[in-house]
């Protein structure tokens, strides 16, 4: 069936909700993330209780990049030449028979048959595995957004997708910590499995999408096409290095557990609450972005957005007050949210349907992984020169990268979102 035709007002924050498909794309992210959160926190809680070290935290994050950005640029091609919601399908079928076995090897009833000493190394592995189902999924979803909409809704999409993503990570993470301290760890991986069957669900009621890229060269060449397409554009190269280094940097929130358990206080209960804070400053700030976009001058508030970041960071690492430390993770995750749309919205615009997946790809391997390659410096920092001067660190570097970044790309400063021209009409123009 037809989607009914959509009038789009100028300011109509709903504008992109009113597609049906789109609806089912925001409820796959919302519950994939929602399980995808809640196992990261549940994960970096049981590692850091059977290890008491801060650099076990730092190979989660390791073990997570490195396949993500291994098959990254292969995702992105795979995105661009293979239809959508079966690639999906796999994807998320990978994921959850990943958190089956972990959910398995940490049961109590299987620790007379896995010795203690197997569950960190297994739980690596399927992180490993879970990497490797993220490096294709990114690809996938940025390029299947653009399937389902018009180009002029992607704004107001990348608003409401970000929002959504935002939501699971404040619910994620709660219930995360909560469930973990209250039921253990068996039950929570549980209902983690049973967020991403929704997720799966979700996917069913997809369109099928043919594929708009056909190769005609080979996977090189067609891969080397993405990354030329990338480094041809200052905004968009400009916007994923400013990602790239600033959350490498600053990627303190790896470091929440030994802040809840050895430095606050306030246990598994407290580490949910700490890790939703800062997305709680995000999707409230995205919401308000639906009616007031920062598209206004977008290189200048992303300039602004990420020297917030960076302060929040750096009082985040310096607090010692529970409720000062909930107030700090909350500005971060507001500064965080602007930057976020303001990239994703660039690469919706500039990029040619085409070469959405690998586009998406070489973005993946910017900053898709960044996260998890900022956790491994932090716990690595945090090894090396204790906890609380780690997160200061990063603060401190974040802030002076985007000093660095300000000098060097003031020509960007006065553009606005008329400036940002369709991706068939540019060839290195912004």
């Amino acid at each position: 069936m037809e989607e009914p035709s959509v009038i789009v007002e100028k300011k109509d924050p709903f504008a992109s909700l009113r597609y049906r498909e789109f609806r089912s794309y925001l409820g796959m992210r919302f519950f994939f993330t929602f399980a995808y959160q809640m196992q990261a926190i549940i994960i970096g809680a049981h590692i850091y209780h059977l290890t008491r070290d801060p650099l076990a935290l730092a190979f989660i994050g390791l073990s997570e990049a490195i396949p993500a950005i291994s098959i990254a640029l292969y995702g992105g091609y795979l995105a661009d030449k293979l239809e959508k919601k079966g690639l999906l399908l796999k994807i998320f079928s990978a994921v959850l028979l990943a958190s089956i076995v972990m959910l398995l090897v940490t049961s109590h009833r299987m620790s007379s048959y896995i010795p203690s000493s197997y569950i960190v190394p297994i739980m690596y592995g399927m992180i490993f595995c879970v990497g490797l189902a993220r490096g294709l999924f990114g690809p996938a979803t940025f390029s299947l957004m653009a399937s389902i909409l018009p180009k002029k809704l992607y704004p107001n999409a990348s608003t409401w997708s970000s929002s959504f993503w935002q939501m699971a990570s404040i619910l994620g993470p709660a219930a995360g910590g909560l469930i973990y301290a209250g039921f253990g760890i068996s039950i929570s991986y549980i209902i983690i499995i049973a967020f991403i069957i929704l997720a799966i669900i979700c996917i069913l009621f997809l369109k099928v999408h043919p594929p708009t890229f056909i190769p005609k060269e080979s996977i090189a060449k067609s891969l080397q096409e993405g990354i030329q397409f990338v480094f041809k554009s200052k905004m968009m190269l400009g916007a994923m290095s400013l990602d790239l280094f600033s959350v490498f940097f600053g990627g303190a929130v790896a470091l929440l557990p030994i802040f809840a358990y050895d430095i606050l206080h306030v246990g598994s209960e407290g580490l949910g609450f700490m890790r939703a804070a800062a997305s709680l400053g995000s999707v409230l700030t995205m919401l308000v972005m639906t009616r007031f976009s920062p598209m206004n001058r977008p290189w200048r508030n992303l300039l602004i957005a990420v020297t917030g970041f960076a302060i929040s960071i750096i009082c985040y690492g310096l607090s010692t007050s529970f409720y000062l430390t909930l107030f700090f993770l909350f500005c971060e995750g507001a500064f965080d949210s602007v930057s976020v749309i303001i990239r994703s919205t660039i690469m919706q615009l500039l990029t040619p349907d085409q070469m959405r997946g690998r586009v998406s790809a070489v973005n993946s391997m910017f900053i898709g992984s960044s996260n998890e390659i900022g956790a491994f410096e932090s716990g690595l920092t945090a090894k090396l020169m204790r906890t609380v001067p780690a997160v200061v660190f990063g603060g401190s570097m974040t802030l002076g990268i985007a000093a660095i970044t300000y000098f060097k790309t003031k020509s960007l400063l006065p553009l606005t979102l008329n400036d940002i021209k369709p991706a068939d009409k540019i060839e290195d123009q912004i």
